[in-house]
Parts: C-alpha cells; structure tokens; sequence
C-alpha cells in the first residue's frame, strides 16, 4: 500500500524518511501543536509553497527547463479564485469556476509559450518566460476593473471556511474549531494529493523520458523521442500544479495582488527553495519549503532574543539585529549551498548510499 501510495518512491535515507515524518505529523498537527495565528499563516503558507515548489522542479529538477514565468501561473490561479468570489459572491460554485477557468487560461498560456519558445534553447527560452511574467504583471496592475490594479481583490469565502463560523462553543484540546481551521485541513489535504501525484507523474514512464531529456535531450531525440512534445506536456503540467498552489494561496488570504502571488521574489523564493531542498527530488520541495519559510517568519525573532543577550557587547548586539534578517538569511543560504551542494535531500540519500556501500 505504501510503495502504491509512494510510486515506489521511498526517502532512501533513515533521516530523511524521520524529517518526511516529523515535518507530515508537524503540518497535520500545526493547529494543535503550534497555537497562535502567525504559526498558523506559516504553515498554511509552506503547504502552498510546498506545492509551487514542487511543482517547478518538475520543470527545473526533471526535465531541465529553467523558466522565470512560473509565477505567472501562481498569480492566475489565485486571481481565477479572487475574481470568481468577487463577481459570483462567496459560494461553491464560485470557488469551483475560478478553479476551472483559472486551469483553463493557464493551459492555454502554457501550450503557447510552450510551442513558441521550447525551441529556443538554454537562456533565450528564460528570457522569453522572464518577458511574458513581467507583460502578465503590468497587464494585472493596470486592468484595475477585474484584478483590482495595485491594491489587489479582497473576497469572502463561503461561510463554513470563514474564521466566523464556529462547529463547536467551547475550545478543543484549547483550539476553536471553526471555519479558519476547515480552511486550514482543506489545504492540507489538497497539498497532500497534489504531492502524491508529483510523485506518481516523475516516477512514470513519461517521467523517466522526462529525466531522460534532461540527461542528453539530443539522444533522447535520436532514440524516438518527440522531446518538443515532452518539454511541452511538462511545461504544462508544471503550470496546471501552479495554478492549483495559487488557488489555495487565495483561499486562505482571501485576498489577491500583484505583489502577493505575481512578483519576481516568490520566484526568487522559490529557485531558491529548490537549490536548499536538492533539484530532482520532489520530497526536497517539502524540505526546502519547511526550512526556508520557518526561517524567512521567525529569524527576526531568534536575532530579536540574540540582541538582548548580547546587550553588554554593542558591536554583537548591533550585528544581531533583527533589522539585518536578510544578512543572515543570505548567510544561512551561502552555508548551506556549501555543505549541502546537491540540497539536503541529495545530500541524505548519497550519505544512506555510502554507508550502505561501506
């Protein structure tokens, strides 16, 4: 059940198979473990990037293709599900059409910068991705009547998901069941699933050809393979799980701009993400998501308590202060690029191989 359920795709690591563990029973129990609001945006947030992110190593890690546009396939999954509620009110079937235009818009815009520009080879196809999101997010900015321009869509989610509605008066286990935590275990759930059928997509047949490609893509060719066709498909794919990561964005914020969901840092955060979690591995995008994002909300923090400690010494408490969060977060990157070249995940695995070696 294990192996069907895992494609046959096991961690090959006892650390890493206890870091899978302890990161699905932290998630599943992020409410109950980790009581407060901003813990509960953190996790909320790594399930969704969890999915981005996994989602663009399908492109980068399996198939050897670096795009700039996959943020333009977040933002149109999230605006589909903004748009949609704004117009058709708080219901189901708002939600539900937002989803389906929202896939339908990003398969179409996929297929043709795939067709178009797949061709092109190594940077020039990065630079045309890089091109179509900048022109997708000047184009969200300035049609102010149906994305809401600059200041972004704010919308109502049907009531059961709202934070408003409560299953039960008194607290369990000192947590209010209410619509909030719903929200919250629905986008656990589609995260799970979706993950699932990443890991059953590269573990396939039309994933080995994926790898394939990305190894030699010229002998690939010269053994059968249509690699267009194949760059194509998983271009596509890749932006279809997008889209989906940024449908769940929206419905948890229950509010959508351009710097939310379209702006060239998320892609940022997710190369980066990638890089740390190890390319190729889709239980690296769940590593490197957790890892990246805990950092990047509670570094400020952990510098805030080192500063008062190191009050007696003004020139330590001046480097540790949370104003330079992002010198530390640099510094953490640097680190571990430099111990962990292949990610973490690549780093377990090939550590697990050698000593079963030895």
């Amino acid at each position: 059940m294990l192996t069907r359920l895992l494609s046959n795709d096991f961690p090959r690591s006892r650390v890493l198979a206890v870091l899978l563990v302890v990161l699905l029973i932290a998630l599943a129990g992020a409410p109950f473990i980790f009581p407060g609001v901003k813990a509960l945006n953190v996790a909320a947030k790594v399930l969704v990037f969890i999915v981005l992110v996994a989602s663009f190593d399908l492109l980068l890690g399996y198939t050897g293709i670096v795009s700039f546009a996959h943020t333009m396939f977040f933002g149109i999954g999230a605006y589909g599900i903004a748009v949609a509620t704004t117009r058709m009110g708080p219901t189901w079937q708002a939600l539900a059409v937002g989803v389906l235009c929202s896939l339908a818009l990003s398969f179409v815009l996929a297929l043709l910068v795939g067709l178009f520009s797949l061709r092109v080879r190594a940077i020039f196809f990065a630079m045309i991705t890089l091109a179509v999101a900048s022109a997708f997010l000047t184009l969200a900015s300035q049609l102010s009547d149906i994305t809401g321009g600059e200041d972004g869509l704010s919308f109502k989610v049907p009531e059961v998901l709202s934070p408003s509605y409560e299953f039960m008066e008194e607290p369990f286990l000192g947590v209010m069941l209410d619509g909030r935590l719903l929200c919250y275990y629905l986008l656990f759930a589609a995260a799970l699933l979706l993950l699932l059928a990443l890991l059953r997509i590269v573990n396939s047949p039309f994933g080995r050809v994926l790898q394939a490609i990305r190894e030699n893509e010229f002998r690939a060719e010269a053994i059968g393979y249509r690699v267009v066709v194949y760059r194509t498909t998983s271009s596509i794919l890749s932006a279809l799980f997008a889209c989906l990561a940024g449908a769940m964005l929206a419905l948890w914020l229950r509010y959508n701009g351009p710097d939310t969901s379209l702006s060239f840092e998320i892609m940022m955060d997710v190369l980066l993400i990638v890089v740390i979690g190890g390319m190729g591995t889709i239980y690296g995008a769940a590593i490197g998501a957790a890892l990246f994002l805990v950092a990047q909300s509670y570094l400020q923090d952990l510098l805030r308590l080192g500063s008062e400690a190191a009050s007696g010494l003004p020139w330590l408490s001046a480097l540790l202060s949370p104003d330079r969060w992002l010198l530390w977060l640099g510094v953490l990157f640097v680190l571990s690029v430099y111990y962990f070249p292949t990610g973490v995940v690549g780093r377990l695995r090939a550590s697990a191989a050698a000593g079963g070696r030895s």
